[in-house]
């Protein structure tokens, strides 16, 4: 019997993700200048105020509140009207050193016997649903986002647009997990204040349709694009008036999009989140590695959907367990058990050999606090921190490196496809 999966996404501007994108780019910061650095750090941001806490081991210091405000201003909260404004917030620190209990059991003589940062169990997913091996309605709901961004930044097509925003797609899928069409879209996005708020919901919603969805579907492939149809339930802005919004309609918290941030309820979640971790923290590198891993599965043809997951226990390196779960879609004779023994061949998950392969400890990090963490595209670019001062930095990083489908062979190689 045909089913419906939904997942939603929010926008750079929702106040758990300025909150986000704040303690990762105070991350790309102590990275840039100190990459043995350690550093886990929250940020709240609410009305006109913003507080920053956690803890640090680096040698690098940071003038945390311009790069708060610099956050702040780059995603575009910038007028006084909103109640919550890069130039004139608030910010308080209470970031202070890294607990000696904690450093000791992370740190070792021999760097390749580094211990995990925490107990805990981390999961990777991925699925031949989408060329980016993503599940297709949180892969379309960030799209609505991200092009939702870009006409806010545009300011031409549609000019009422402010910062904060979330999105919803509902998906009918056949017996056999096909997609056969879109059955429900929901956008909320905050907007400047209207006079007359019958025309304001009227307007709102015809240029989500007309404008929005359009230049959506035009990025699609068409077997996508096929997937939109005249039944689609459109809920635009469901509850009347948007204009409060951001930091001041809602308190933000570093880490409360963790299904928006992996999988859109996909797979499977071990809670941990990612934002304001260095990598020593399993939680952020390890997911990144099972990411890695079962996209290159998929991508070597092993399955056609595929979820890891490893475990580690505090201040030991060796994992505690790795778990394979192919859906019953393995195109090898052999059990999901006698597959993960294979993997642990191929990938070594000890939380130094996961820094050293995928290149965490480059300031990396800022990009993936928005739009999520899996299914972007890896690229080499230059970023430039405290541009204009004394002490400017400029580095070259690789972004995104665990989406790379460099193991495919090693994988073909190893399980004789």
């Amino acid at each position: 019997m045909p089913y419906l999966f939904t997942s939603e996404s929010v926008s750079e501007g929702h106040p758990d993700k300025v909150a986000d994108q704040i303690s990762d780019a105070l991350i790309d910061h102590f990275l840039a200048y100190d990459q043995t650095s350690k550093v886990a750090c929250e940020t709240l941001v609410t009305t006109g105020q913003v507080v920053l806490a956690g803890e640090v081991k680096s040698e690098a210091y940071l003038d945390v509140q311009e790069i708060a405000r610099e956050v702040i201003r780059k995603i575009g909260y910038t007028k006084s009207e909103y109640m919550f404004e890069a130039n004139s917030c608030g910010i308080f620190s209470a970031i202070h050193e890294q607990s000696p209990d904690i450093n000791q059991g992370v740190e070792r003589r021999n760097p390749e016997e580094q211990g995990a940062g925490d107990q805990g169990m981390m999961f990777g997913y991925a699925t031949r649903e989408t060329e980016n091996y993503m599940p297709l309605a949180l892969d379309l709901a960030h799209k609505l986002l991200i092009e939702l961004a870009a006409i806010r930044r545009e300011n031409k097509e549609i000019t009422y647009l402010r910062p904060d925003a979330k999105s919803q797609v509902t998906i009918e899928y056949s017996d056999d997990n096909k997609p056969v069409r879109i059955d429900t879209i929901v956008i909320s996005t905050q907007h400047d204040d209207f006079d007359n708020e019958e025309k304001m919901l009227a307007k709102i919603k015809q240029d989500m349709i007309n404008i929005l969805i359009p230049r959506v579907k035009a990025q699609l492939k068409p077997e996508l694009q096929a997937l939109f149809n005249d039944k689609i339930t459109y809920h635009i802005n469901p509850t009347g008036k948007f204009v409060i919004g951001g930091p001041h309609g809602d308190t933000g918290l570093t880490g409360r999009k963790i299904i928006v941030d992996t999988y859109g309820g996909k797979g499977a979640h071990g809670g941990g989140a990612f934002s304001g971790k260095d990598p020593s923290k399993v939680d952020r590198s390890a997911a990144y590695a099972t990411r890695h891993i079962a996209k290159n599965l998929v991508a070597a043809g092993l399955c056609e959907e595929v979820l890891v997951q490893v475990s580690y226990a505090i201040g030991v390196a060796r994992p505690c367990g790795l778990f394979i779960d192919t859906h019953g879609t393995a195109k090898v004779k052999m059990t999901d058990g006698e597959i993960a023994r294979k993997v642990e061949e191929i990938f070594d998950l000890r939380p130094y050999a996961i820094e050293q392969r995928l290149k965490l400890r480059n300031p990396i990090y800022s990009d993936t606090a928005a739009y999520g963490h899996m299914g972007r595209e890896s690229q080499v670019v230059t970023k430039v921190f405290n541009k204009g001062k004394k002490n400017e930095k400029k580095v070259e990083v690789e972004t995104f490196t665990w989406e790379k489908l460099d193991y495919v062979d090693k994988v073909k190689a190893a399980f004789g496809l």
